[in-house]
């Protein structure tokens, strides 16, 4: 008889608490460190945390990974109960959770970690399509190498409104974020197999180059997978998400359009007012 298969996956998913109870996932929460105390990701703190501390200190908070022993209790706690285990894992070269999930998962047995080389609903995505893949009777086997394959197809990027955040953490030069704020500048944001990198430049109001970003990124409808897209950000006014999720709608006729802040490890290195749309082509979108 085969046995029965769970998806797991970790807080960078940013996935709202229905739509992660509607897929059955179990999702184990990064740490987020500020002042030497380590908080639990969307369970201890929350992205205003972040926010408010950074604008009381200058400090940034820092990301923290799921160490190996944690992963193993996470694991084995699912696998004793008569699971197979996919792990639909944070990319690889962003952090080294997906390391200690991968020998945590050598240790437990019957867990099997797919890399999406995504973030965010990037991996969010992913990790529905392989509770979709579970729920249809395919092996966990199966689901995470068509996981690791499907990653290919997930289209991620983001519209950043300041580089504070940014320079504050080392990732850009104080030169390049004044010459942004100078000139209006809100940059894309690109996440590819291998590496983050800035896409287009976009310049104006950030609202505008919201949504200038969002008809260039649903431009070929004949690439687009119309299941579901995710409007995801970092903290914006609600009337500005919705005018963003009417204009999708207006664009492209996608069964769902999901909306979903970002959690604190996202947060933590982009800081407020970013946005991204993100979905699935039928093309690579890298090779």
């Amino acid at each position: 008889m085969e046995r029965k298969v769970a998806i797991t996956t970790d807080s960078t998913v940013d996935l709202t608490p229905e739509l992660v109870e509607r897929y059955h996932l179990h999702v184990i929460p990064l740490g987020i460190e500020m002042d030497g105390e380590v908080f639990r990701d969307g369970m201890d703190v929350v992205p205003q945390d972040l926010y408010d501390y950074y604008a009381r200190s200058g400090k940034l908070a820092h990301s923290s990974a799921g160490s190996i022993g944690e992963y193993e209790d996470f694991f084995r706690n699912i696998t004793e109960q008569g699971y197979d285990v996919v792990h639909v894992a944070l990319a690889d070269y962003l952090s080294c959770s997906q390391r200690n999930a991968r020998m945590a998962a050598e240790e437990v047995g019957n867990v099997y970690v797919a890399d999406t080389r995504r973030l965010s609903t990037g991996i969010g995505l992913l990790a529905i399509l392989a509770a979709e893949m579970a729920e249809a009777g395919k092996t966990a086997e199966e689901i995470a190498a068509e996981i690791e394959e499907q990653a290919y197809h997930a289209d991620v990027s983001f519209v950043l409104d300041t580089l504070e955040y940014m320079c504050a953490g080392g990732r850009c030069s104080s030169v390049a974020k004044f010459g942004a704020n100078l000139l209006k500048i809100k940059p894309q944001i690109v996440v590819y197999d291998e590496k983050m990198d800035t896409g287009k430049k976009y310049r104006g109001k950030i609202q505008n180059c919201r949504l200038q970003y969002v008809e260039e990124q649903l431009h070929d409808l004949d690439d687009l997978c119309l299941d579901r897209i995710f409007v995801t950000h970092s903290g914006m006014p609600q009337e500005e998400i919705d005018e963003i999720v009417e204009k999708v709608k207006s664009i492209a006729p996608f069964k769902e359009v999901l909306v979903t802040q970002a959690g604190c490890v996202i947060s933590c290195h982009c800081g407020p007012g970013t946005m991204g749309v993100l979905f699935m082509r039928k093309s690579r979108v890298f090779q």
